[in-house]
């Protein structure tokens, strides 16, 4: 009997850990996506503090007729994983390569792909600045790369 309820003891334990362990993995999923948005929120609230700034002190100078950046500088295209691919297939790019022309490894690239995580700022300009680009260019940036010169800016 006591064999009996050591089983069941160590199955009922067994079954709740596992439950436990696939609660807290949504609750941690949660939590990153938490962060991000707060940092998001952050970053947006820096750059209205700037303009604010900037509005309070034209104002002060009596220059409110000039003009100053309302908005803040944006790509003029949306990131897409499926443009990533679709991108890199075209330009006949290993994941590998594609990170060499744009300064990540091949990892990041693979998670663009995959919507696992975004480009920032910077990249999203280098990712728009690759579109202009055809197989050999892309191919003979890449043979710079491999010489050790820095690749021609667009």
């Amino acid at each position: 009997m006591a064999n009996l309820a050591t089983t069941l003891r160590e199955t009922i334990r067994r079954i709740a850990r596992r439950e436990v362990r696939a609660e807290s993995k949504k609750a941690r999923r949660a939590l990153a996506q938490y962060r991000r948005e707060i940092g998001q929120l952050k970053r947006q609230l820096q750059i209205a503090e700037k303009r604010l700034a900037l509005f309070e002190d034209l104002q002060r100078e009596g220059g409110a007729e000039k003009q100053f950046p309302l908005t803040e500088t944006q790509p003029k295209f949306r990131f897409s994983p499926r443009w990533v691919r679709s991108q890199r297939a075209r330009l006949g790019l290993s994941a590998e390569e594609y990170g060499k022309l744009l300064g990540v490894s091949r990892l990041t690239v693979y998670h663009w792909e995959k919507g696992k995580s975004r480009p920032r700022a910077a990249l999203l300009e280098a990712l728009a600045a690759l579109r202009k680009i055809g197989r050999r260019e892309a191919r003979a940036r890449l043979a710079l790369l491999a010489n050790g010169k820095p690749p021609a800016s667009s």
